[in-house]
């Protein structure tokens, strides 16, 4: 498939985990401070074990072009990007703080049993399979965050949660700075890629690159459907 190929054939599969039982549960719960503490330490832990997915991939790969790329996309994770000055995770513990967290109390915090679940599978695909694998399972999950590709269900996950949070808890965008700027940021993480998969992910490649994006939609499902299910029991 060339480009535009994928783009639609990887943007179909996150539409159908946008419209999935689990992912419409997750966006019909009432908003509690409670369960808004829930959903931002669950985050943290994703956002932390996406490094180790996305080195493993980097690890697995023998092209120093996409090598090249992951380090592009992990040094504004991790260090800074035009939208944070001190790495995505900085922008977890800064939304934690609004709800009353400490850093601490952010970074230190038991997984729930489906977030857990779901982060080892991530690492086994990131870490097992080929690094086109990985690269589709890494990738993927951040194309649910693109409002331009979800903008008729509604956008993103940031920008349709970051709309609960308004409703539900009168927070403002400047308390809410990791749903900002994964609104924004990944955008741009979603046209990354492309180019490798039309080079790379050819002949029998090609169904194994969509079959590890597909699973990674269903885990992304599991992980968020779990979230839910953890602050409907607080609302």
């Amino acid at each position: 498939m060339n480009r535009a190929e994928w783009r639609q054939e990887l943007g179909e599969l996150v539409r159908q985990a946008m419209r999935s039982p689990e992912l419409e549960h997750y966006f019909r719960v009432k908003i509690t401070k409670p369960g808004a503490q829930v959903l931002i330490t669950q985050l943290g832990l994703f956002i932390h074990h996406r490094r180790d997915c996305w080195a493993h991939v980097s690890g697995n790969c023998p092209h120093m072009s996409v090598k090249q790329k992951i380090l592009q996309h992990e040094y504004g994770e991790v260090i800074k990007d035009e939208y944070a000055e001190h790495g995505h995770l900085d922008l977890i513990i800064r939304q934690g703080k609004a709800l009353g967290l400490t850093p601490d109390e952010v970074l230190n915090v038991e997984p729930l049993p489906s977030t857990m679940a779901t982060l080892y599978a991530w690492a086994w695909i990131a870490r097992e399979k080929s690094w086109l694998e990985g690269l589709a399972s890494n990738t993927i999950t951040e194309w649910a965050n693109d409002d331009r590709l979800l903008q008729d269900v509604g956008g993103g996950l940031s920008s349709r949660m970051a709309r609960r949070w308004m409703d539900d808890l009168g927070f403002g965008w400047e308390q809410m700075p990791n749903f900002k700027v994964h609104s924004q940021a990944d955008e741009e993480h979603s046209d990354m890629f492309l180019e490798d998969f039309e080079r790379f992910a050819t002949g029998e490649k090609e169904a194994l690159v969509y079959q590890a994006a597909k699973e990674s939609m269903e885990l992304l499902t599991m992980f968020r459907g779990g979230i839910a299910d953890a602050m409907e029991k607080l609302s």
